[in-house]
């Protein structure tokens, strides 16, 4: 089979596997009249009616700006922290039960206790708790991806007078990256979890409080449909990100296939 009919093969079958599993909720909800699990046609109409105008700007704009802050501060602070460390043995050696030690603490062990320190449950204390919970897979990432470099390479630039900055700019970073960019797919699923999660205990907008709302008040079709949203959205974040990944890593991609050759 050719790249490009396996490329082909690949896209049908990633269409043609959800869509199949919709056709048989549509299927068995159809003849099933239970009310706790609405038909598909009924869901997305609800869906249709709420996100796509009514609710848009006043709920899912917010949450996806609390996953874009939190996803974001995280990466900044991951990479920024996770280089060095990388490049310090004496570094991880302090640093990493601390990293192992807040990176097991479940999420919702610590969302009272954010809202106590931040005296808030608005925006600061949701970007926050994203932030802290989308840090520990990229900073593990970066600090792997960087202590995956050859040190034969950093010896060779040193001998040759480059100075660590530069360094740090033109090989410990690009050659990272990969590792990087599995760390942010990692963190972007985190991201929308934490979004929903505390938008559900501590909010007055966003997906997951309407989540809340709708099961409080027993409004299964809406419920239903606001689960969708975070299915949706969580899969256009990741095509998203990995189109980024597919150009920005371009050079690696090529890189190894002449290297197999």
């Amino acid at each position: 089979m050719s790249k490009g009919a396996y490329r082909t093969a690949a896209i049908a079958a990633e269409i043609a596997v959800p869509i199949a599993i919709l056709a048989a909720w549509q299927a068995w909800t159809a003849q099933a009249h239970d009310p706790k699990f609405p038909r598909l046609s009924t869901i997305l109409v609800e869906f249709r009616e709420l996100w796509l105008f009514s609710q848009f700007e006043l709920h899912v704009v917010p949450s996806l700006t609390r996953i874009a802050l939190g996803f974001g501060i995280a990466l900044l602070v991951g990479v920024a922290i996770g280089i060095p460390l990388g490049l310090s043995r004496w570094g991880r050696i302090l640093a990493m039960p601390h990293i192992e030690w807040w990176r097991a603490m479940p999420p919702p062990a610590l969302l009272p206790i954010s809202i106590v320190l931040l005296h808030s449950i608005g925006n600061r204390q949701k970007v926050s708790f994203i932030a802290f919970f989308c840090l520990f897979p990229i900073l593990l990432n970066t600090i792997d991806g960087v202590r995956s470099i050859d040190p034969a390479l950093m010896e060779t630039a040193r001998s040759y007078g480059v100075g660590r900055l530069e360094r740090i700019g033109r090989i410990v970073f690009p050659a990272a990256l990969p590792q990087i960019f599995a760390g942010m797919r990692t963190s972007l699923s985190l991201a929308v979890i934490m979004m929903v999660l505390t938008e559900y205990f501590s909010s007055t907008s966003g997906v997951g409080y309407v989540l809340l709302i709708s099961k409080n008040t027993f409004q299964l079709a809406p419920m239903w449909a606001a689960i969708v949203l975070i299915g949706v959205l969580g899969y256009l974040l990741n095509v998203l990100l990995v189109l980024i990944e597919h150009r920005v890593l371009a050079w690696h991609r090529g890189w190894r296939a002449a290297a197999a050759q």
